[in-house]
């Protein structure tokens, strides 16, 4: 991988066969990369960079400053996210088998065993996962019909920099674990979004074209969801 370092930001620049200079700024601390077609040099690229300097400072500036949710020692009575939603962690010992529960405004967890933290989280991050695949299989095949395009396979996985990804060679999207904190209208978002690159690599003209026609709200929804807190245990390098 290259770098150039533009005053005290360093910038990571992946040359690719496309078109058109792709920037992007990463949360939670601002890392900034650059997609570039194989024919431009690095000196090209930080001109480039240079005359985009404003705007990759903005965007650090907000991720930096935004709202990160408090280390989870998985203990009773401590919050946790669910679907936009905060629960009241319960711990109760159960002799048959681990599984979680919501209950009222509680997120209750039965555990067979140690009542440690980290068994704790172990059973909640399987729940959680669980949970995220149960929600996005429907909206999935609801967004295959609308917009005709077919996955072939969706993984959940834990993200540092980003809430889905795409495969267009294997028709696969991902989707981070976090999302099932999330309120659904993100998920379905990220879904939308992942499905349209299958077809539309990059984020171009056509991509937003497409957003705006299938899911006309999603800059909302985007700007939801990255005021949304950050879990200190996925968005950090």
């Amino acid at each position: 991988m290259k770098y150039i370092t533009i005053g005290n930001i360093k910038i990571e620049v992946e040359h690719k066969d496309i078109k058109n200079l792709h920037l992007s700024v990463y949360p939670p601390n601002g890392y900034v990369r650059i997609a570039a077609p194989c024919k431009l040099d690095l000196d090209t690229i930080r001109i480039y960079a240079l005359s985009k300097l404003d705007w990759i400072k903005k965007q650090q500036t907000k991720f930096i400053e935004q709202e990160r949710e408090t280390e989870r020692e998985y203990l009773n009575r401590e919050t946790h996210l669910y679907k936009g939603e905060r629960y009241l962690l319960r711990i109760s010992e159960n002799n048959k088998t681990n599984s979680v529960n919501i209950e009222h405004d509680a997120l209750v967890v039965y555990v067979r065993g140690k009542k440690e933290g980290k068994n704790i989280q172990s059973i909640i991050e399987g729940w959680y996962r669980q949970e995220l695949k149960k929600s996005a299989e429907p909206l999935i095949k609801k967004w295959e019909n609308i917009i005709g395009v077919k996955v072939n396979e969706f993984s959940i996985r834990k993200m540092k920099t980003r809430w889905g990804s795409c495969d267009i060679k294997t028709g696969k999207i991902g989707l981070n674990i976090e999302l099932i904190k999330k309120p659904i209208d993100c998920l379905e978002y990220i879904i939308v979004h992942e499905i349209i690159h299958l077809f539309e690599r990059t984020h171009n003209h056509n991509f937003t074209a497409y957003m705006n026609k299938y899911l006309p709200q999603w800059k909302e929804i985007r700007t939801e969801l990255n005021k949304l807190p950050l879990s200190p245990q996925i968005w950090k390098y």
